[in-house]
């Protein structure tokens, strides 16, 4: 091995942090390889004769299909992931000049890793099991509330007598019974009710529990969070919270069990926006939120958990937003239905966030009617824009009239765009996609996602122009340290941590759902659901996830160091103030996003 070969390895992370016997015994073991303008260091598929560190030269490594996937220089490192694996190359690669590698042989990696911390932790693509300890702790940050409601819990029919509800809730000892109807979720019943309409309005021993019980109660499902819990019941003022999935009571959550749980801060931030009365109120509440992203990293959240936590409050400001609205206008005339989209619409809002949304009416509506919701959808996004949600720059709001229509209308929309996959069509689709809805009502939606989805997954030619679509965005691989950085301008020498991060990601998770047929819209959720349902592979679903787990969370903290030194927070990350070991990471995870990409393109006949 050559003196420059032996000087590498001795200043290289994670070599360095070797003890010296180790790092000799490295030494001794490791071999030199030479390879001319290209020729192959090895082919998908084959035995790994090793990981590959380059002292010299170029390498190009290409994914199963042949595309260029990373152009590797001195010091970056190939191969680990067919080691990690069966010890089968997961890619391709070959020399773009003359190059010099080292080559460390299969049981000495396994060696180094199995004794040496630092080496484990460089080539552990999964968070760390003190990491894992963090972001799977029992808070109501994390928590899901399968793992907090009870399970199966006592029921009662709408025709039961309140008197034998009384009798089992006292026997039990809980203070409320689910109401089920042919296994369907109907009300519920609580001792306050029984208190405060039965007795207090002296109803006869066997009247009806129909009679009192606060039907079509608020509910949420299992992958819910603890926080959606607490933010749900500090929001409407409840005390009883059924669990729903498929449309059957699976459990319930009441105030007594979240005793043990602490609330965190968002809980209070739900709380001031949901009792505010003015816009400035709300306003002062989303003031506080960058110091609340801060905090909650600095807690070591997972960045969904945090991005959902700060989804809420924007959740709740505009339900009330919608509320000041029906104050001042008076009430609307027609039922509608306020929708969210973007990284709101998937819960994935940061400490950058616009406002897109839209409005969905009931049909047949007059034209004084449909007069009403054009300064009503003016006084929400101009409420929203006071309150940081700045104005969409391509105006996809409410107070815009094609995104203001009747349902029969909306219909009408997705139709062309599935029959007609223009450019602008696979556009609005891509956002519109991502529809949750946040006030007014629901059932306006509930059919429409579901019809959608269904004639998108059934037309092949819509879904192939979907998938070219959601190749657009390029990970950031180049040539320098493996990671591609902006050339001019203010952001120079930077990564857009967003749109050649974590874009491609909701990209290729939208195009799962459309392949799927899956409802969900959160990106990792969406991701979990491809994984479960084998839309994509465990294996490949499951470095996806990792990857996108790490772009997010290295975007979460850029914009959260950012607010600890008093400016705006953005998304262009200097990959300069990264350590070699954090930039190995990132861009082992863009060469996974990108190989996922590839794998969309050659699978879906994507269209060139």
């Amino acid at each position: 091995m050559t003196d420059d070969a032996l000087s590498l390895l001795k200043n290289l992370h994670p070599y360095d942090a070797l003890p010296e016997a180790a790092l000799l015994a490295l030494i001794d073991a490791a071999k030199l390889v030479k390879l001319h303008k290209g020729e192959d260091v090895y082919r998908f598929g084959e035995p790994l004769e090793g990981l590959y560190i380059i002292e010299s030269g170029r390498v190009s490594v290409r994914d199963e299909g042949g595309t260029q996937i990373s152009v590797l220089q001195r010091e970056n490192s190939f191969g680990e992931r067919g080691l990690l694996k069966e010890g089968l190359a997961a890619t391709s690669a070959s020399a773009e000049e003359n190059s010099r590698l080292i080559c460390i042989p299969p049981d000495m990696f396994h060696k180094l890793r199995a004794d040496h911390e630092p080496v484990r932790q460089f080539f552990d693509r999964h968070p760390s099991d003190a990491v894992k300890q963090s972001l799977n702790r029992f808070d109501l940050a994390s928590v899901q509330v399968e793992t907090l409601m009870v399970r199966d819990p006592l029921t009662c029919t709408p025709t039961e007598a309140i008197q034998r509800a009384a009798q089992r809730m006292q026997a039990h000892r809980i203070s409320c019974l689910c109401v089920v109807e042919q296994d369907k979720l109907v009300g519920i019943v609580t001792l306050r009710d029984l208190s405060g309409k039965a007795l207090a309005q002296g109803l006869a021993h066997d009247t009806a529990v129909s009679a009192v019980m606060t039907p079509d109660p608020r509910v949420l499902p299992p992958s819910a969070i603890g926080s959606d819990v607490l933010h749900l019941m500090m929001e409407h003022k409840l005390g009883h919270l059924p669990i729903v999935l498929a449309g059957k009571l699976v459990g319930i959550v009441t105030q007594t069990d979240l005793t043990r749980f602490q609330a965190s801060n968002t809980a209070v931030f739900v709380g001031d926006a949901a009792k505010a009365d003015t816009v400035a109120g709300l306003a002062a509440v989303t003031q506080r939120i960058p110091n609340l992203l801060v905090q909650l990293v600095a807690a070591g959240n997972r960045h969904d958990v945090v991005t959902r936590m700060i989804t809420d409050i924007a959740d709740v400001v505009t339900r009330r937003l919608l509320g000041l609205a029906e104050e001042k206008f008076g009430p609307p005339p027609a039922r509608y239905v306020w929708l969210a989209c973007g990284s709101q619409g998937r819960q994935e809002q940061t400490g950058v966030s616009d406002q897109d949304n839209c409005l969905i009416l009931e049909d047949d509506l007059s034209e004084a009617a449909l007069a009403y919701f054009e300064p009503f959808a003016q006084f929400v996004s101009d409420g929203l824009n006071a309150c940081g949600y700045v104005y969409c720059p391509g105006d996809m709001m409410a107070t815009n009239p094609r995104w203001r229509q009747p349902l029969s209308v909306w219909r009408e929309y997705f139709d062309w765009w599935i029959k007609n996959p223009s450019k602008e069509a696979q556009m609005l689709a891509s956002v519109m996609f991502d529809l949750r809805p946040i006030g007014g009502d629901f059932s306006l939606f509930d059919g429409l996602q579901a019809e959608t989805l269904a004639a998108a997954s059934a037309n092949s030619i819509f879904t192939a122009h979907m998938a070219t679509n959601a190749l657009t965005h390029a990970t950031p691989l180049g040539l320098l340290k493996g990671l591609a950085t902006i050339r001019s301008g203010e952001n120079r020498n930077t990564i857009d941590m967003k749109l050649n991060g974590v874009v491609p990601v909701v990209d290729l998770g939208r195009m799962y759902a459309l392949m799927g047929n899956l409802d969900a819209v959160n990106t990792r959720a969406r991701l979990r659901a491809a994984i479960d349902t084998s839309v994509i592979s465990k294996s490949g679903g499951r470095d996806l996830l990792d990857a996108y787990d790490l772009v997010a969370q290295t975007r979460l903290e850029h914009q959260a160091g950012l607010i600890k030194d008093g400016k705006s927070p953005d998304n262009f990350l200097p990959p300069a103030k990264l350590s070699a070991f954090e930039r190995s990471h990132l861009r082992d995870a863009f060469v996974v996003i990108k190989t996922m990409q590839s794998a969309l393109m050659q699978g879906r006949g994507v269209l060139g």
